[in-house]
C-alpha cells in the first residue's frame, strides 16, 4: 500500500516585495508506501509546516492525502491520522490511565469494561502500565511519546505523523521510543519529521530531502548512500588550515575527533592536497544535496525531486 501525498502548497503573509507572502510549501508530491518514510530537512525547511499542512491544523492552498482533499475534506484526513505528539501539556493533572481512557470513549467505545481492556492492552504494549496511575506532568518527556503513541493507535489511523519526536529526549528514552516507533510502521505508514539524519538511517526505508519548500531529493537512504562512492574524501587538518580548506574545496562537514579535526568534501575527481576516498554515508547524502554539489538521480536512473 502507497499514500501519495499530490501537490500540496501553502503560502503564509511575509515580507516579499511583490506578493506580499512566502511560499512554505512548492507542490510537494511524494507517494509514501506502508513503513516508517523519513523527511529530512534543516530548521525553517518546511518539515513542521508539511506535517501541520498534511493534519489539517495548517490551511493548505491545494494538495491532496491519497484519496482526501486537503481543503475540502479536512474532517475526513483527522479520522485517517494521527500527528504525535498530542497536546498532552493540556493535561498535566490527569492520569496517563484516564487520558487514554477518556480517548477511548471519543473514539466510540462505549462499554467501560471494553474500554478497560483496550487501555491496559496499550499500556501494556507502549510499557506504560507501570506508570499508568502517574499524572501526564509526572511523566518524563519519554513517557508522554509514548502515551501519545498510545493514543495514536486506538483510532487504527492509516498514517502516523511524527514531528521531531526524539527532541528533548535522553539516549535510553530515545532509543525505546524510536524501537516503538519501528514496532507501529509495521501496520500503517508513519511519516517521521526530522533533522537527525541518524534516525533516519536507521530506520527509514524511504526518505526525503526538503529545503526552502522543496523536494530536493527522494530516494532509499542504502541508494543514496551508494550513488555517492568514489565523490567523498577526508582529510585530518590543523585547525588553522580549516579556513583554507573551506576557500579551497566544497567541504561538506567538519567533526572534531580526537583533538583533530576531520574534514569531508565533495569532489568527482582526485582532490588536490592529502585527502583520502573514504566510504561515504546519509549525513554526506543530506549535505551534499542541500549544497546543490549533487543530485544523486545522476547515478541512481530516478529524478531526485529537484536540484539546485
Amino acid at each position: 500500500m502507497e499514500l501519495p501525498i499530490r501537490n500540496v502548497s501553502n503560502t503564509y503573509p511575509g515580507c516579499d516585495s511583490l506578493t506580499g507572502t512566502v511560499q512554505a510549501l512548492k507542490q510537494i508530491t511524494l507517494s509514501i508506501p506502508c513503513g516508517m518514510y523519513g523527511l529530512l530537512g534543516p530548521n525553517g525547511a518546511g518539515k513542521s509546516t508539511l506535517m501541520r499542512t498534511l493534519a489539517s491544523l495548517q490551511a493548505a492552498d491545494e494538495g491532496g492525502l491519497g484519496e482526501l482533499d486537503l481543503i475540502y475534506q479536512q474532517e475526513a484526513l483527522r479520522e485517517a491520522l494521527d500527528l504525535l505528539p498530542p497536546e498532552l501539556e493540556n493535561y498535566p493533572d490527569v492520569r496517563a490511565e484516564d487520558l487514554l481512557e477518556s480517548y477511548a470513549l471519543r473514539q466510540g467505545i462505549a462499554s467501560r469494561p471494553a474500554r478497560r481492556e483496550v487501555v491496559e492492552t496499550l499500556l501494556r504494549q507502549t510499557r506504560l502500565w507501570e506508570v499508568r496511575r502517574k499524572t501526564v506532568g509526572g511523566l518524563t518527556a519519554g513517557m508522554r511519546q509514548r502515551l501519545g503513541v498510545a493514543i495514536a493507535l486506538l483510532g487504527n489511523p492509516r498514517l502516523v505523523i511524527v514531528d521531531e519526536p526524539t527532541e528533548g529526549l535522553d539516549p535510553a528514552e530515545r532509543g525505546d521510543f524510536l524501537n516503538l516507533l519501528s514496532e507501529l510502521s509495521e501496520t500503517c505508514v508513519v511519516l517521521l519529521s526530522t533533522h537527525r539524519v541518524d534516525d533516519v538511517a536507521r530506520l527509514c526505508t524511504r526518505m526525503a530531502i526538503i529545503d526552502q519548500g522543496e523536494i530536493r531529493l527522494e530516494a532509499r537512504p542504502l541508494d543514496a548512500v551508494r550513488a555517492l562512492r568514489g565523490r567523498i574524501w577526508r582529510q585530518v587538518v590543523e585547525k588553522n588550515e580549516l579556513a583554507r580548506v573551506e576557500r579551497a574545496y566544497q567541504v561538506l562537514s567538519t567533526r572534531r575527533l580526537g583533538g583533530q579535526t576531520v574534514v569531508r568534501i565533495y569532489s568527482e575527481n582526485l582532490p588536490g592536497g592529502h585527502f583520502e576516498l573514504t566510504e561515504p554515508d546519509l549525513e554526506d547524502v543530506y549535505f551534499s544535496t542541500l549544497a546543490g554539489y549533487y543530485r544523486p538521480c545522476d547515478r541512481m536512473g530516478n529524478p531526485a525531486g529537484g536540484g539546485r
